[in-house]
C-alpha cells in the first residue's frame, strides 16, 4: 500500500501555506520547537482571512477576527531540512465565531506532523466587543470552504 500523497493528506483543506523549515526553528532537542507550529498556524490563518477578504472588511468597518483559543496535537517531529504545507479549513460556523482547523504536513516525511485548531471570534475593534460575523465574510467563507458550516458549536456562555 502506498503512503498518501500531500494532496490526499490536505484534501479537506482549501487554503494552504507552504514554507521551509528553518534551521533556527529547531531547539536543543534537535526538532522544531513547539512554538513554531503556532506560527505555522498563524500564517495559514492569515492566508485564509486574505482569501475571504477579512482584512479589507476590518479596515472598512472595524469588525475582524480575534483568536480566542488555540491548541496543537504534535504527531511527528519536524527537523531541518524540510518543507511543510499547512492547511486551513473552518467548521462550526456560528453567528459570531468559528473553529479553524490546521494540518501541518512534512514533505520529507510525507506525513502529518501536527494538527491544531483555533476558536476565532468576530470582534468589533472599535467597540471592543464581540460582533456578529459579517454576512459578506460568511458568504465568502462558504464559497472558499463549503464544509465550513459542518458541525455544531455550543453557544459561548460569556
Amino acid at each position: 500500500m502506498n503512503a498518501p500523497s500531500l494532496e490526499e493528506l490536505l484534501a479537506d483543506y482549501p487554503i494552504r501555506f507552504e514554507t521551509p523549515v528553518a534551521w533556527g526553528e529547531m531547539d536543543a532537542f534537535q526538532h522544531v520547537n513547539n512554538v513554531v507550529y503556532f506560527k505555522y498556524f498563524e500564517s495559514a490563518r492569515i492566508a485564509y482571512f486574505a482569501a475571504v477578504g477579512f482584512a479589507e472588511h476590518m479596515e472598512a468597518t472595524g469588525v475582524g477576527p480575534i483568536l480566542a483559543s488555540t491548541s496543537c496535537r504534535f504527531k511527528r517531529p519536524l527537523r531541518f531540512p524540510d518543507r511543510v504545507t499547512v492547511g486551513a479549513r473552518v467548521r462550526d460556523l456560528a453567528e459570531d465565531r468559528f473553529t479553524m482547523l490546521y494540518r501541518v504536513v512534512s514533505h520529507q516525511l510525507g506525513a502529518v506532523a501536527a494538527e491544531g485548531e483555533g476558536l476565532i471570534v468576530s470582534y468589533d475593534y472599535r467597540a471592543e466587543a464581540k460582533a456578529p460575523l459579517p454576512e459578506a465574510i460568511r458568504a465568502k467563507m462558504l464559497k472558499v470552504d463549503p464544509g465550513a458550516a459542518d458541525g455544531e458549536l455550543v453557544a459561548d456562555p460569556c
